[in-house]
């Protein structure tokens, strides 16, 4: 082993490390190790920047729009309500649901799919006293199964497609990955809706947290007649700088007001209802002029009226909110809603609300105005959880534009008329010249961070390579897995790959794991086609944590799951499709 690449070893080590440890947000932590790379000579600017020019990572760009224009037409919404359907059983329900998802998976983005269902799971499950947490395990695991299809149902499949074609290789054609996918597809539907049902646990969700313990966190204060606060704004009052309790709305005459602003003036018999623990109400007593009812009926219900409403939301793994406090955050004066309470790891928080630090996966009550949802839907901070009902199709919307522009794209990569991106780039011109597409929605629906990320990991892919770290990592997995041949090495680097998926990002694991599993195909003298078509599919299977994949995140607290849920449900499915994708691999690409 040489200097260079046991510096860049340990480079890699410590980049792993921040990014189990979620020091930062990892497009941040990627871009400072491609900067270290860098600066240190590994690699020069040319060879840093290839990644912002891959062809992958700008074909993901361009889908980000097509997608968007398909989600803001309403198209989505009646998909899934036809085909959710009349389902009264779960054993009917499960199928019904899984095949949908993972079919609209293979050509949009999972996320807002998985978003858009589990307020409709969690409201069937209600109508029928069926725990939430036995179904949206099986929708986020359908999304992940679709996302192996095709060449564009998730972006790891465009960098590995797009790294393919750096390299003077044959990309995937848009349906090569389904040999893999569909099957392994298929048994893990099979096994969702069999073994994997019955290992589900029955816990309560999120929102019947929220429900139950509302009177431990709802508080109620009445200012009193002669109230020295009477008069004063509530930013002059000082109820913006409590310690421990949240002002979240303001009843008067019977008109509610929430959020409050900080430059609302109070009055004599106002109604304040705070959010916080009852052992910190005492930050209330202690102010003159306030009546506090304590042991007070407040209802989650009772907050809700035409200027309000509640909203449940997801922290995301992107989330700029990470390891932020409640009152750090400024949510209130950033994003114009309240927070009235925090779910975390099957329970609603009880201690002092303004000092929790945000979690990716934390499950946040917000009270905020109707138009909440339609301003803040695709913010990269958090998931908007809200149910869906028949959406009113305007013109505007163009869905059969963007119908029409989806499949034709699809139609033309398919047939290989057009490149994968060639073919993008067409979608979005017809998208920008109907008008579907304007610079708002741009800026809305591309997700640049994913994009940052996707070629500051490229560029420490090619410093993998260009440094001799690939080969000399290559030489120890081939050496690891000798005895078995190349069957042994297709396992390692299956294996390898998903671990890295489970704890760090996809694309990273996928950028990671592309030179290394090259390397130990030229060892093997076998076509690198098939070690990266498992890779591929490795790096998407994440099955076993709520943090490998974002629509495991995004059902974690709806569904009032335990880390543990997904290791005891996900082994099995993991082992299916490393024995699927290893079994078809071996039979298709391997001599």
């Amino acid at each position: 082993m040489t200097f260079e690449i046991g510096l860049v070893l340990m480079i890699i080590v410590i980049m792993l490390g921040c990014l189990i440890a979620e020091i930062s947000r990892p497009e941040i932590i990627l871009f400072a190790t491609l900067a270290v790379l860098l600066f240190i000579g590994v690699l020069n600017p040319e060879e840093a920047l290839q990644g912002f020019s891959n062809e992958g990572m700008l074909t993901v760009g361009m889908l980000f729009l097509v997608a968007g224009a398909v989600q803001q037409s309403g198209l989505l919404n009646r998909m899934i309500l036809y085909a959710v359907g009349s389902s009264r059983k779960s054993s009917n329900f499960l199928p019904r649901m899984m095949i949908p998802v993972a079919g609209m998976s293979a050509f949009l983005n999972n996320t807002p799919i998985v978003v858009m269902f589990t307020p409709v799971v969690r409201r069937w499950c209600e109508k029928r006293g069926i725990a939430p947490s036995k179904l949206l395990i099986p929708l986020s695991y359908a999304a992940i199964f679709g996302g192996s299809l095709t060449l564009i149902g998730t972006s790891t499949n465009l960098v590995i497609h797009g790294f393919m074609l750096d390299q003077g290789m044959d990309g995937f054609t848009m349906f090569q990955l389904a040999f893999v996918g569909l099957p392994a597809g298929l048994l893990g539907i099979l096994y969702m809706t069999t073994i994997g049902y019955r290992m589900l646990p029955e816990r309560k969700s999120s929102s019947e947290s929220f429900q139950e313990s509302s009177k431990s966190y709802l508080s109620e204060a009445v200012i009193e007649p002669q109230s020295p606060v009477a008069g004063k704004t509530v930013a002059q009052a000082g109820f913006r700088s409590l310690q421990h309790m949240y002002l979240i709305e303001l009843i008067r005459e019977g008109q509610r007001t929430a959020p409050v602003s900080g430059e609302t003036r109070l009055q004599s018999n106002d109604r304040l209802i705070f959010t916080g623990s009852f052992t910190t109400i005492v930050d209330l007593e202690n102010m003159n002029g306030l009546h506090v009812k304590t042991g007070t009926d407040i209802e989650l219900a009772d907050l809700q009226n035409g200027s309000a409403a509640l909203y449940e939301a997801v922290i995301s793994h992107r989330s700029s909110l990470i390891q932020k406090t409640v009152k750090e955050s400024c949510f209130r004066a950033n994003y114009g809603a309240g927070v009235v309470a925090i779910h975390r790891d099957e329970e609603t928080m009880q201690q002092k609300i303004g000092e929790v630090k945000l979690k990716a996966g934390d499950t946040i009550l917000l009270l905020a105005p109707p138009d909440f949802f339609q301003r803040w839907a695709n913010t990269k901070d958090f998931y908007l959880i809200s149910p869906v009902s028949k959406p009113d199709i305007s013109k505007n919307s163009r869905p059969i534009l963007s119908l029409t522009t989806l499949c034709a794209m699809v139609t033309l990569a398919a047939f290989q008329v057009l490149s994968m991106f060639e073919a993008a780039v067409l979608a979005v011109l017809v998208l920008l010249l109907a008008g579907t597409l304007t610079i708002e929605r741009v800026r809305r629906w591309v997700q640049f961070d994913v994009l940052l990320l996707i070629a500051c990991a490229i560029g420490i892919g090619k410093a993998l390579e260009q440094s001799g770290t690939a080969v000399f990592l290559a030489e120890h997995f081939t050496a690891a897995s000798s005895i078995f041949g190349v069957t042994g090495a297709l396992i390692v680097i299956y294996l390898v790959t998903s671990i890295f998926t489970e704890v760090i990002t996809n694309n990273a694991a996928a950028v990671l794991m592309f030179p290394i599993a090259v390397e130990i195909a030229v060892r093997l003298d076998q076509d690198p086609f098939g070690f990266l078509v498992a890779v591929a599919i490795a790096a998407s299977a994440s099955f076993m944590t709520p943090i490998g994949y974002q629509t495991n995140l995004i059902v974690y607290g709806p569904g009032g799951y335990r880390f543990s849920d997904y290791f005891k449900v996900g082994l099995p499915l993991n082992a299916i499709y490393l024995i699927s994708t290893v079994t078809v691999v071996s039979t298709l690409w391997i001599e």
